[in-house]
């Protein structure tokens, strides 16, 4: 069973071109099924370079997933700085008080290895996940929970390397 917190990387079967080389994190995992982000993608454009956020200090935006694209979703380990977050795993807080999450980020006591920010998400109906990895098109990987904060453009290939060793 996929657990909230799972870090998952897409192989080389996948045959989506959505999920090329991705890492997942998962940010929910039940019977209605699975949602998480992927943590390996850049969106080519920055938080202040969205309308609403012109006034934002500039903070990378990452491609979450394919689904509901005009949504920001966020992902932190700062609950000291931002109330509401969901506990998902260890210290890592699903969403929040984005009000505060912006302030932070303006003052700088809010820092990129605090909080990933991200352009859509990744789900799957009940037992699709289960299924797709039954399948061989996803690997659990087995790193630490912190690496969701990591900033490489080389993620999969490390944990895939390491996976695959």
């Amino acid at each position: 069973m996929i657990a909230a917190g799972s870090i998952l990387i897409s192989t080389p079967t996948i045959g989506d071109p959505n999920f090329e080389k991705v890492v997942i994190f998962i940010t929910e995992s039940n019977e209605k099924g699975a949602m998480g982000f992927v943590i390996n993608d850049l969106f080519p454009r920055t938080l202040n370079e969205l309308v609403e956020f012109k006034q934002v200090k500039t903070f990378p935006l990452h491609d979450g997933g394919p689904v509901e694209r005009e949504h920001l979703y966020f992902i932190h380990q700062r609950p000291d700085l931002i109330e509401g977050g969901i506990p998902i795993i260890n210290s890592i807080y699903m969403g929040g008080d984005f009000k505060q999450a912006v302030a932070h980020l303006n003052n700088n006591t809010l820092q990129i290895s605090d909080m990933k920010l991200f352009i859509g998400y990744c789900g799957w109906d009940p037992k699709q996940l289960e299924d797709e990895i039954a399948e061989g098109c996803w690997l659990l990987a087995d790193v630490l929970t912190q690496t969701v904060f990591t900033q490489t453009d080389k993620l999969w290939e490390i944990i895939y390397q390491t996976k695959n060793n």
